[in-house]
């Protein structure tokens, strides 16, 4: 029987639609063979760009779980409208990291890796492709280093640790630079808010800053900004001890930036990117902050905390003062900051704030791009006064559960009006509750930094 009479026998009681897989067992090579999905020649542009979505993904996980170290995809047999090698090389591959990665360090029995390593794209715009897998290539390594960081255990990963990984991203690479601030240095600079979160915890607070020279000298650089809380108790406004297991992941924001920042390096991007990454523990303890402190931001502003548990807000409100020094072209922030965040649009799409239409653009349809989609929330001048106190310049929480998300962008949007400033809330897109960190938003904020260097698409 020849392939195509078995590929007919397959399909024949296979019902083809978006989303689906037929296999095919061969002998010899190719072993085995896929048919995934179904093309709708009558479909829009938008459903045909969402089925292609759903045949990669169906795709890579099927590809993932088979006994192969190679596959091929040919990539022109599939219908994605008007988008072009390139972004679907990007979205095919994008989808085969994710179905590959597996975190097994702590499992004394190893859970079976995907045996898949590589994987071939036949196309016939083959330097559209090319490019599409060596930003791919680069993308997997960033995800790959933002995932791990994201899983590891919080009595490993701590603000030590971070900066330690921070350093290797400088290592062998003669334009990369890593500096660690540490508390004493801090304390010079007048970090009281930053310093504030960091008082219960025997581990110390870095704040970490990687500094890459891809561009032109003198040319303004991206400033990407990390919220790196790597367990979140909530200090003496302690959380609730259910699933409190999850705020391992409150550092998931420093993790995709560094993330961000490997990814530029292997791509070898001509852009000047300075990541930074603001590493603490919040912890309660016999020095831990209060409710009703105050204290003195490195801006010199006065903040009464009111809820010690929305301590992200602090500890970036200080590195974002921090970061003006370096007369950024843009400063984007990513924490995952509150849970009105995903109470208000779920798991689906990250908060999307910005004091700049255009810089908020530019995100949003890198978002889109990526599949890595977030969605715009109002900074209007309505919500401020949630912030008033009687007793310093600005309370660190609003008056009650309304709008939280929003308040909270308000408060770090006081710190950015210095410079082009988005906020990336992530909070309900940084991880999937027992399965692990998704290493969201690297696929919109790689895509960004494509663009700004003028490579994307």
């Amino acid at each position: 029987m020849g392939v195509s009479e078995q590929v007919d026998l397959v399909l024949s009681g296979t019902k083809g639609k978006s989303g689906g897989v037929a296999r095919v067992f061969l002998k010899g090579r190719p072993s085995r063979l896929l048919i995934v999905g179904a093309d709708d020649k009558d479909a829009d542009e938008t459903t045909k760009v969402a089925a292609f979505r759903r045949d990669a993904k169906a795709m890579a996980s099927a590809v993932a779980a088979l006994d192969v170290a190679d596959a091929t995809v040919c990539l022109d047999d599939f219908d994605a409208g008007s988008a072009d090698a390139y972004w679907k090389t990007r979205t095919m591959l994008a989808a085969v990291s994710h179905a590959s990665y597996r975190f097994t360090p702590y499992k004394s029995t190893k859970a079976k890796d995907a045996k898949l390593r590589r994987v071939g794209m036949l196309s016939r715009q083959r330097a559209k492709t090319r490019r599409a897998v060596d930003h791919a290539q680069a993308l997997d390594d960033g995800l790959a280093l933002a995932k791990d960081l994201g899983n590891q255990p919080p009595n490993v990963c701590n603000p030590t640790f971070l900066a330690r990984t921070a350093r290797t991203l400088s290592r062998g690479a003669a334009n990369v630079t890593t500096t660690v601030l540490d508390e004493k240095k801090m304390s010079e600079l007048g970090m009281g808010a930053f310093l504030s979160v960091t008082r219960g915890s025997a581990t110390p607070a870095k704040l970490i800053i990687v500094n890459y020279k891809g561009g032109n000298r003198g040319d303004k650089p991206v400033v990407l900004l990390g919220k790196g809380i790597t367990f979140d108790t909530g200090g003496i406004s302690i959380k609730p001890s259910a699933s409190m297991e999850e705020m391992k992941w409150d550092m998931c924001g420093a993790a995709s930036v560094l993330g961000a920042m490997r990814a530029t390096v292997a791509a070898e991007l001509p852009i000047n990117l300075i990541v930074m990454a603001a590493a603490a523990e919040n912890m309660p303890g016999g020095r831990a902050s209060r409710p009703s402190d105050i204290v003195t931001t490195m801006s010199g502003k006065t903040v009464e905390i009111i809820n010690t548990d929305a301590e992200g807000r602090l500890v970036l409100c200080d590195a974002l003062t921090y970061a003006k020094r370096f007369k950024p072209a843009a400063v984007i922030d990513v924490a995952t900051l509150t849970g009105a965040q995903v109470v208000a649009l779920g798991s689906h799409a990250s908060a999307l704030y910005a004091n700049d239409d255009g810089l908020a653009d530019a995100l949003a349809s890198s978002g889109d791009g990526a599949g890595d989609r977030m969605w715009r929330m109002p900074l209007w001048d309505d919500y401020q006064n949630a912030l008033d106190s009687g007793f310093a310049d600005m309370k660190n929480v609003g008056g009650g559960r309304a709008a939280g998300s929003i308040v909270a962008a308000c408060f770090l949007s006081r710190f950015a009006k210095d410079f082009p400033w988005a906020h990336l809330d992530i909070a309900g897109s940084a991880y999937v509750s027992g399965k692990g960190s998704t290493g969201r938003p690297l696929p919109a904020l790689f895509e960004y930094l494509l663009k700004a260097a003028s490579l994307g698409g």
